[in-house]
């Protein structure tokens, strides 16, 4: 078994990531929006991208969205199979309930708002919530876009407003910065391993 050195596995994470570019922000986009939170690396890694290619900006923007929408909307399907069982196994009662205020409260701007607000918001409860209520998915995919969208556009401006500055951190940073994000991945993936398992003991005690 080959062990890679933590300092070389994120330089390695690193430079795939930069030479996938907008691919890379597909599959970034559908993780964080879907199995594996990553709060804030869409937001990183598109910025770094617009800062590189400033006359690209639009098109960066553009990816982001579509790995956002994609893995938002792979969340809200299992959820719309799931329907309220998915609701009940995949959030806590009192988030659930929160969620489910709000969406009796505003309809579906719930989802662009939320779509918009920055980490550490978490959206994943929206998406399960919108897909457990049966929210139409054509209305759903429309609203999320619409959110995701605006919050990329701007972000993907801002990096190639301040490209020079943006680009000469990254290339600084990048290490310290890269760790942090897989930190926060791996720290997102025992968190959900732990509520599955948690979930899971308990339906089993209300089943036994």
């Amino acid at each position: 078994m080959v062990i890679i050195p933590p300092r070389l596995g994120s330089a390695l994470l690193w430079g795939w990531l930069l030479h996938l570019r907008s691919m890379g922000q597909i599959l970034l986009g559908v993780a964080d929006n879907s199995f594996i939170p990553v709060p804030g690396s869409l937001d990183v890694f598109t910025i770094w991208l617009a800062a590189s290619e400033p006359k690209y900006w639009l098109y960066y923007a553009g990816m982001a969205t579509v790995g956002a929408v994609l893995g938002g909307y792979i969340t809200f399907a299992i959820s719309r199979k799931g329907g309220k069982e998915a609701l009940e196994k995949k959030l806590k009662k009192k988030t659930a309930q929160s969620v489910q205020r709000r969406f009796e409260r505003w309809g579906v701007w719930v989802v662009p708002v939320s779509a918009i607000l920055p980490p550490p918001f978490p959206l994943v409860p929206v998406l399960v919530t919108a897909g457990a209520l049966q929210f139409p998915t054509k209305k759903f995919l429309g609203a999320l876009a619409l959110g995701r969208g605006a919050r990329f556009i701007l972000i993907a401006w801002l990096g190639s407003r301040y490209g020079a500055t943006i680009t000469g951190f990254f290339s600084k940073y990048y290490k310290p910065t890269l760790i942090a994000l897989i930190a926060l991945a791996v720290l997102g993936g025992i968190f959900a391993l732990y509520e599955y398992y948690h979930r899971r003991k308990s339906d089993r005690k209300k089943t036994a």
